[in-house]
């Protein structure tokens, strides 16, 4: 006769050890750090941007100041400065095993996260840092928008309404690209995208020249799911990565930092003639508000959902912010 579950299960926590088994934390691949354990970490690193260095680096609905700066961006930096010198003298041994000649292969660090979060100050900002080291001045910064397809193949294959989701993308290019980047191709193009035109500039790049470290930030660099005709690829963007982070909020958060750029936006460039987004000019502010909490619910948020946000746990190191826009807590995968 089975032996009701209530009981059994009291009979079993009054065992030695059974009690501490039950209570013991969920494993986590994470070390989760409070903001003062991480700003700890900076160690003797210095603060080599100032007031003026920030204020052009910082987003429009964004206002890092110099302490965050020093007690999460510095620590980062310095853990980066490590990890870069680290990966530089294995790939050294590397090549003195195999008798080559000693030749400079670009550390690739993947900025993700969501549209309105974030994630291109913290790619800028930590480009300024890193080219601030002795070690590795050359630091360039890509986005992955100059990789959108033209806005022109977007309307023909009806993904107008799906800009900036994984199957929007030149993929293929993308690809090629960073797999230049590795192989040490001494010069290299990229295309440019106007977020004025919102579109990509024809016959405009940038030209990358065999940097000692590579930044890409983009949405969905993190990506591992099937983009187009449910194929699942195989090699993924991250496959070129050496560290990877994942700037992160709560999506409420999110939400409306989303519409209060949206409204900034609506005063500023959006009143360009030339802008994609002339038309969103003229909006009183309730609806504008109404106008980009639509926009995200039905696209922005729809592509956080399903493709930026299960991605997460795949980053070597988490930025959680909090409602303040400011980072709150550090979480650095395990080795």
């Amino acid at each position: 006769m089975l032996e009701p579950a209530g009981r059994r299960d009291a009979r079993l926590g009054s065992l030695p050890g059974v009690a501490q088994i039950q209570q013991q934390p969920a494993v986590s691949p994470f070390v989760d750090l409070t903001r003062d354990q991480w700003a700890e970490l900076r160690a003797s690193t210095p603060l080599t941007l100032s007031e003026d260095d920030l204020f052009e680096l910082h987003g429009l609905n964004e206002s890092v100041s110099l302490r965050e700066v020093e007690e999460v961006y510095l620590p980062l930096s310095r853990l980066l400065n490590l990890q870069v010198h680290a990966t530089q003298e294995l790939h050294a041994s590397t090549e003195t095993f195999l008798g080559h000649g000693e030749s400079k292969v670009p550390y690739v660090i993947g900025v993700a996260g969501s549209v309105a979060v974030g994630k291109s100050t913290t790619a800028r900002i930590l480009r300024e840092l890193l080219a601030r080291w002795p070690d590795h001045p050359r630091v360039d910064l890509v986005t992955t928008d100059g990789f959108l397809l033209p806005n022109a193949v977007l309307s023909e294959r009806g993904l107008m309404e799906r800009k900036g989701f994984p199957e929007s993308y030149d993929r293929k290019r993308l690809l090629r690209f960073l797999a230049d980047v590795k192989s040490g191709r001494e010069r290299l193009e990229v295309p440019e995208y106007s977020h004025l035109e919102y579109d990509v500039v024809a016959d405009e790049v940038q030209v990358i020249e065999r940097p000692d470290i590579l930044i890409l930030e983009g949405l969905t660099v993190l990506q591992t799911g099937a983009v187009r005709d449910g194929r699942t690829p195989r090699i993924f963007v991250s496959d070129f990565f050496d560290f990877s982070i994942y700037v992160d909020a709560r999506d409420d958060d999110v939400r409306r930092w989303y519409i209060d750029r949206f409204l900034k936006l609506r005063e500023a460039v959006f009143r360009d003639p030339k802008s994609f987004f002339h038309r969103y000019a003229d909006l009183t502010d309730d609806q504008a508000r109404d106008t980009a909490a639509q926009i995200w619910d039905t696209i922005n948020g729809v592509n956080l959902r399903e493709n930026i946000e299960p991605t997460r746990e795949r980053a070597k190191l988490i930025l959680k912010k909090g409602p303040d826009h400011e980072v709150r807590r550090v979480l650095l995968r395990k080795l």
